[in-house]
């Protein structure tokens, strides 16, 4: 098998056909599909090549076959997609592959169709079945990262993972390397040598920010101040799952009639529009209590707990209409109101839109998309072999999940790592906060219709341009109807599914270990229904792709320009009103260097990767059956309905939104 770029033989393969023996005899011929190596691929463009190998000898039915590589004196890994059997009769058999030949390694395949563990009677493919998962359990094995969270993958760096999940090319996501070409590329490494020195005013802040006609961005730096923009920021910005109706003012947040009043239309009481539905909370109770970032004895960085109060208008826009910074209110609390002092009322607004910009990265983003993505990635690979068809269903959706997440807590959210460079969580917080966030995770919070409904945010007529709930119940129910029929083609009944024990070992996986066995999660220990497996493989995608998307490809635009998003503050919440002035929110908001590595960050975390597989696009061919083709069709027909559907909306739009548009949603959690 040589090496086509270099011109030298670098490995020696074998093709051994395994027959069923008693079977009559078969003259067969076989195709090794689209070997890649890796040597190629990380010096030059992939180098793909194909091998036919005929075998004179007669065979007999074709169970199972397993490749052999030997190397001679230099090693090199091979990618192999799939090999393909030509019988005699001129039938084809696709025995999918997919995975990598190391060292002196071998891989046995079974063919490309789907089997549940009931469904093989031969003793060799039984035990072809254990022994796939055998090996993958001792590979994949659960590490506590840090106590209280979701179990991750036992590795401590990207090398140390099992090759079939490591990137290509591990310096494509170096966060060092990325983040530094980000600044290069955003013409902002000038101002590093001023690490700790201020901005003049909020004009100072164009200096680093890259201006781009008619984006989202560029309309946020010109309209950050606006209060219908701050709204509007809690149902389409970059963390849209955090507004609720209000159906009681809390105890908490001592606000009267009297204070709000210039801000109600309606000529009724605050009670009285609390009643209506018409008022709106954000409470980031979180973070009271999570320690701020004390990694730099130079800097002071202050975190605060702020309650938002908002307002649904005559024009049905979001406006906020009281805000207190923290938790128990007192003198030293005041409740800051659109009333007040420009200066105050800015500065309160400053305050909310960073610790949004805290729960968003750390929980919304980082636990309840990186995280749990990573448990289903593992569980997977350590209950469902290859050939179950729930296996194939997912492989895709887990594609350099684990890989990312191991080279963030390499060098991003661990221990001296970037995220301590400019954010007020950075130094242990980001750790608190996950380990409470955790006692809040549950299954019905990652199923999208339930999350909405539960927030009281479901209805479009009261609420009308809520565009993140309205296209992620699109994207939902056409990953529902995939899974669905996926589901209908392999378990006939309720009582196939009961009795899939791989399928209820993956789940029970789940639950044991990156939920921490925690009952009231409410993730399942085991699914008895086709409705609950279509519903749980709807989670599985939907949390790694549409809400990953959802919550990270918009962080640039809606995150770069530093007042509207700071990662952290150097000076604590103001205790009284009337004293707030411009240069003391600029002395608060991030130093130069901060806001630098902050931009940079939001920049690298908003970028697809490289050759990025998006909803609906399978290339790796795992399933072969005509009826899963024929789904993965209807799938990609529904998905094109609803790009068109956003895109006519969205059209002439000031602020279009487009990070729920199919196309524009990765198959996986892979930056």
């Amino acid at each position: 098998m040589p090496c086509i770029s270099s011109g030298r033989m670098v490995e020696q393969s074998h093709l051994v056909l395994a027959p069923a023996a008693g079977t009559r005899p078969t003259r067969t011929v076989a195709r090794m599909g689209a070997t890649t190596c890796t040597h190629c691929r990380r010096t030059a463009p992939s180098v793909v090549d194909s091998y036919d190998v005929t075998v004179d000898e007669e065979l007999g039915e074709i169970q199972l076959i397993k490749i052999e590589k030997r190397k001679y004196w230099l090693h090199d890994d091979w990618y192999l997609k799939y090999v393909t059997l030509k019988t005699p009769s001129g039938d084809y058999i696709e025995f999918p592959c997919y995975r990598w030949l190391t060292g002196d390694g071998e891989v046995v395949l079974r063919d490309g169709r789907a089997k549940l563990s009931r469904d093989d009677q031969v003793h060799i493919l039984k035990q072809h079945r254990r022994q796939e998962l055998d090996t993958r359990q001792k590979q994949y094995r659960w590490m506590e990262w840090n106590p209280g969270f979701p179990l991750s993958i036992d590795a401590k760096c990207h090398k140390d993972l099992p090759r079939d999940i490591q990137f290509d090319s591990e310096k494509g996501v170096d966060f060092v390397l990325n983040y530094s070409k980000a600044m290069e590329n955003l013409f902002i490494n000038r101002f590093m040598h001023m690490f700790q020195s201020s901005w003049s005013d909020f004009a100072d802040f164009e200096k680093i920010f890259v201006k781009i006609s008619n984006t989202i961005s560029e309309r946020v730096m010109n309209h950050w101040q606006e209060d219908v923009m701050f709204g509007y920021q809690f149902l389409n910005g970059c963390n849209p799952v955090l507004i609720q109706r209000c159906t009681k003012l809390p105890e908490k947040l001592p606000v009267t009639t009297e204070m709000v009043e210039c801000s109600l239309e309606r000529q009724l009481t605050l009670e009285q529009e609390v009643e209506q539905g018409n008022i709106f909370i954000v409470d980031f109770e979180l973070l009271d209590g999570i320690d701020a970032n004390k990694t730099d004895p130079c800097t002071l960085q202050f975190l605060a707990a702020p309650i938002c109060l908002l307002y649904k208008n005559l024009v049905n826009k979001m406006v906020p209409i009281a805000i207190q910074l923290n938790q128990v209110p007192g003198d030293e609390n005041p409740i800051f109101l659109p009333s007040d002092e420009k200066y105050d009322w800015l500065l309160a607004k400053i305050w909310v839109r960073s610790s949004d910009f805290h729960i968003h990265q750390t929980i919304t983003h980082l636990l309840r998309t990186h995280l749990v993505s990573e448990v289903f990635g593992i569980a997977m690979y350590r209950q469902l072999p290859a050939v179950h068809p729930i296996f194939k269903l997912l492989v895709a959706h887990v594609r350099f999940t684990i890989a990312i997440n191991t080279k963030a807590r390499e060098q991003l959210i661990c221990q001296y790592g970037l995220f301590d460079k400019a954010n007020a969580t950075g130094g242990g917080g980001h750790v608190q906060m996950v380990q409470k966030a955790m006692q809040n995770l549950t299954y019905t919070s990652l199923c999208f219709p339930e999350a909405i409904k539960a927030r009281g945010m479901d209805s479009t007529k009261d609420i009308p341009y809520y565009f993140y709930r309205d296209d992620g119940l699109l994207v939902w129910e056409a990953i529902r109807a995939f899974t669905a029929d996926v589901v209908g083609i392999y378990y006939e009944s309720d009582q196939v599914v009961e009795e899939d024990q791989e399928l209820q070992d993956f789940v029970k996986d789940v639950y044991v270990y990156g939920m921490r066995g925690r009952k009231a999660s409410g993730f399942p220990k085991s699914i008895k229904t086709r409705e609950k497996l279509s519903e749980y493989l709807t989670v599985v995608i939907f949390t790694a792709s549409a809400q990953h998307a959802a919550v990270n490809f918009g962080q640039y635009d809606w995150c770069s320009w530093i007042p509207n998003a700071p990662p952290t503050m150097r000076a604590p919440p103001p205790t009284a009103k009337g004293v707030v002035t411009i240069e003391q929110i600029v002395d608060t908001l991030p130093d130069r260097g901060r806001s630098c590595w902050h931009l940079g960050a939001v920049w690298a975390l908003s970028q697809f990767q490289e050759n990025e597989l998006f909803l609906g696009m399978y290339p790796e061919e795992h399933f072969t059956e005509k009826p899963v083709k024929e789904a993965m069709a209807r799938f990609r027909k529904n998905l094109d309905a609803i790009v068109t559907v956003i895109a006519e909306r969205n059209k002439n739009k000031k602020l279009p939104y487009y990070y729920l548009s199919p196309d524009r949603i990765p198959n996986s959690v892979a930056i």
